[in-house]
């Protein structure tokens, strides 16, 4: 699946994400550093309706959100491995329990802890088209 926006149609492109994405809960997201990695993950956590403070967790490597599901609350991890060296330091610093805990999990830099992903994780690869246009590319598995 390609989704192609714009940014000021970004929260419609959430939804379209969402309808398509599946039954999977580990989305693993890849693109160069301003390929709108973050930007995507806020709208996507918005349309979840998320109430928390949505905010990249570069620094705390992951953020934990909660969201109304049919009336139970339930949890979404975003999560940025930027800054990691490898898995162990991935799996020191809860990344792994998070990916196995059932609940949504949003993983930017994917590439710097690998071999921690199950089989089952959703590949998103975005690309910059222009200035304000982006592609989405969802791997099927």
């Amino acid at each position: 699946m390609e989704l192609i926006y714009s940014l000021d149609a970004i929260n419609t492109a959430a939804v379209e994400f969402w309808e398509k994405a599946g039954s999977g809960n580990i989305f693993a997201f890849h693109g160069q550093m301003g390929a709108g990695k973050t930007t995507f993950i806020h709208a996507l956590c918005e349309v979840k309706g998320v109430k928390d403070v949505i905010s990249s967790p570069t620094f705390p490597i992951i953020n934990e959100y909660k969201y109304d599901c049919e009336g139970t609350m339930r949890l979404l991890f975003h999560m940025d491995l930027y800054r990691l060296k490898d898995e162990e330091e991935a799996i020191r610093a809860g990344v792994e329990d998070c990916l196995f805990s059932g609940f949504i999990c949003l993983v930017e830099w994917p590439e710097k802890a690998p071999s921690i992903f199950p089989d089952t994780a959703v590949h998103v690869y975005l690309e910059l088209v222009d200035e304000k246009t982006r592609s989405i590319k969802i791997a099927e598995n």
